[in-house]
């Protein structure tokens, strides 16, 4: 791989990160609002979402391989 193109990966990457940073804040508010007005509910959703989260983690294992 030639190092222009590597250069401009990794700041495309810098870029990701910083985006996925300030949206990990947005769902941390949206976990503390369900969790203030609908608790079980909320409860129930965090379920589903890891669930399909670990879908997700076996998938990147396979692509990794």
């Amino acid at each position: 791989m030639d190092n222009e193109k590597l250069k401009r990966d990794l700041e495309i990457i810098d870029k990701i990160e910083q985006v996925r940073t300030r949206n990990n804040v947005n769902w941390m508010d949206i976990l503390r609002l369900g969790f203030t007005h609908a608790p079980e509910e909320t409860r129930a959703l965090i379920g589903k979402i890891n669930q399909e989260d670990s879908r997700i983690s076996d998938l990147y294992r396979k692509l990794a391989e």
